[in-house]
């Protein structure tokens, strides 16, 4: 069975009425991205973070998994797909995706200020001020912030590596590092890009390109790759 690696982007959750930043000029819902997603925003105003991610939370209890996300769950009856997500919800694996990494962080999850090791499943929409880890200290949103390491960055790279197709949905391709994940991709492997604003790629001999939103593309391309790339 073939490895099929797939970078997603805020383009795919977009489609399911998920809120994103890029499109309106550094503000995320009329907040300042920077106010609210790095560690600067959280030692200034903990209460204002934890109440953006609070929002995003019941926003995301709120949606549903589009076709785009549909459609890769169901690529894993044919193929060994790695979902790698620039993207913090949980749609991918409500889709039924069983393979998912997250590179920055999960919105359903908290984790300690104190040791970042401590992570907690979060239930309900609600993280609030005094919520504590066994450690004593306030509990955080677990969201790899701007300014902050990617854990997930290494074992992102290895599966790109292992690549024998390589897929890229609803992405810019201009945050990093995950954006540098396509340099990773060897030569002769097929990539497909799909978003409505296509990113600069290098020169790849095998690039497929489709302008056109995520839910709409992701059904050409999944029925092209059971077709023609089982």
């Amino acid at each position: 069975m073939k490895k099929l690696v797939v970078l997603t982007g805020a383009g795919i959750s977009a489609e399911s009425g998920v809120a994103t930043f890029r499109d309106a000029n550094g503000l995320w819902e009329g907040y300042d991205v920077m106010e609210v997603a790095t560690p600067e925003g959280w030692r200034k105003n903990p209460a204002l973070v934890l109440d953006f991610y609070n929002q995003r939370r019941k926003n995301a209890h709120s949606v549903q998994p589009n076709p785009a996300h549909l459609a890769l769950a169901e690529l894993e009856q044919d193929f060994d797909v790695r979902i790698i997500t620039q993207n913090v919800d949980d749609l991918h694996e409500r889709a039924g995706s069983s393979n998912v990494l997250h590179l920055h962080g999960k919105l359903f999850e908290s984790r300690s200020t104190l040791d970042p090791t401590l992570v907690y499943p979060i239930k309900g929409w609600e993280l609030n001020k005094g919520e504590k880890c066994e450690r004593g200290s306030q509990l955080r949103p677990n969201i790899v912030w701007f300014g902050e390491p990617v854990p997930m960055m290494e074992k992102a790279i290895e599966h790109t590596l292992e690549a024998d197709i390589f897929l890229v949905v609803g992405t810019s391709l201009v945050v990093y590092p995950a954006a540098g994940l396509v340099d990773y991709v060897s030569h002769e492997v097929p990539v497909f890009v799909v978003d409505p604003n296509l990113p600069s790629m290098r020169a790849h001999s095998t690039l497929h390109q489709y302008e056109e939103k995520a839910s709409t593309g992701m059904m050409k391309i999944a029925q092209l790759l059971k077709t023609k790339y089982k």
